[in-house]
């Protein structure tokens, strides 16, 4: 069978490499159901992709590691990330497996995402894929629990990567592991104990991880911030978000709360991936843990404004210069 091909990418060293798949998005121009549309917009999306974006638009040098089909939709992700200043080299071409495509329903279904990406290019990846290169040198790897659902591939690669931390071996420096939950129910197909334990078991192994304290208590049935972040110890650094209150970080026995500002919020598709891409600055940055949280919540407003995966953050890097 016909392998993946890559090319080498022209900057290896990244500050962040952000691995996980992004699909082609297709979504209408209002707010009425899908079954209404007559057009439909087609944009790009993927959790790790969106924080590498968010990344880049915020100054730092993010790659994103993935595959995507040889098809239409592979080649516009490809140049779409690209254009938002991603590298891009890295990612696999797979002659044989399409590109993932998610639909968005602002009607009643809108809860239900309607996902074609069973048997995508990116579901192929495997713990291979481990070994790359570009997962040698940056100062993050950034991965969440979206990948784990996806194959038993992709699961086996998030274990090499988080768990087993495979890309670097014995090597003294190694790069922050970051982990989102991100727990999607319809990947799971109805799978609750088995989404609880794997994501579980990730999160305990990263260094820093994201979860949101709806979906703890969902997976876990865990709903307060101190005992979601007792759950996941021996993490060293979690962040519990909590929608319109605010997030608490937890390190070295310390909580810090940051609240959220008011937002009038648009659509909530992609805020979560924009607050770690502001907090994810602010680890670069060397922020203290109340401004990365404040830098996590001004990007996330900035998303929530928007019905872009992708939202232009321009507002929340002038908001952090104040």
């Amino acid at each position: 069978m016909p392998h993946p091909t890559a090319v080498s990418p022209e900057h290896p060293s990244a500050d962040v490499v952000c691995l996980g798949e992004t699909m082609a998005v297709l979504s209408p121009p209002d707010d009425r159901p899908l079954a209404d549309q007559a057009a439909l917009r087609l944009s790009v999306g993927g959790a790790e992709s969106n924080v590498a974006c968010g990344l880049a638009a915020l100054g730092h040098r993010a790659a994103w590691l993935s595959r995507v089909g040889d098809d239409a939709f592979g080649r516009r992700i490809r140049a779409e990330l690209a254009a938002r200043g991603v590298e891009v080299g890295a990612v696999a071409v797979d002659p044989t497996q399409p590109t993932g495509v998610y639909f968005k329903d602002p009607g009643p279904d809108a809860t239900r995402p309607l996902y074609y990406r069973s048997g995508s290019a990116a579901a192929h990846m495997g713990p291979e894929l481990a070994g790359a290169p570009e997962l040698r040198e940056p100062r993050i790897v950034h991965v969440s629990g979206i990948t784990a659902a996806l194959s038993g591939s992709c699961a086996r690669l998030l274990e090499e990567i988080v768990v087993r931390r495979t890309p670097w071996g014995a090597a003294r420096r190694r790069p922050l592991v970051s982990f989102d939950v991100n727990h999607r129910p319809a990947l799971w197909n109805g799978r609750t104990a088995d989404a609880a334990a794997a994501l579980r078991d990730l999160a305990r192994a990263a260094d820093l991880v994201f979860v949101g304290r709806d979906e703890a208590e969902a997976l876990w049935g865990t709903a307060h911030p101190d005992d979601i972040a007792s759950l996941l110890a021996p993490a060293p650094l979690v962040v519990v978000k909590d929608a319109e209150h605010g997030a608490t970080s937890y390190a070295a026995g310390e909580a810090t709360f940051a609240p959220a500002p008011a937002v009038e919020v648009v659509e909530p598709v992609g805020a979560g991936d924009a607050f770690a891409a502001g907090y994810l600055s602010g680890v670069l940055a060397d922020l203290d843990e109340p401004s990365r949280l404040r830098l996590g919540h001004l990007t996330a407003a900035t998303a929530l404004r928007s019905r872009d995966d992708i939202p232009d953050l321009s507002e929340a890097l002038a908001l952090t210069r104040r």
